[in-house]
């Protein structure tokens, strides 16, 4: 859970834009859409 809560810490950012942080977003969510759909195939 300690590791969770650091990377958390670490891909979250504060951009001025809300353009940037929109795609920031983006990219997170599509990265953990990813990331579910290949566990969840494995397993």
């Amino acid at each position: 859970m300690h590791e969770l809560l650091r990377l958390a810490r670490f891909i979250r950012c504060d951009p001025i834009a809300p353009r940037q942080a929109f795609a920031h977003r983006l990219r997170i969510g599509l990265a953990v859409a990813v990331l579910i759909l290949t566990l969840s195939l494995l397993g």
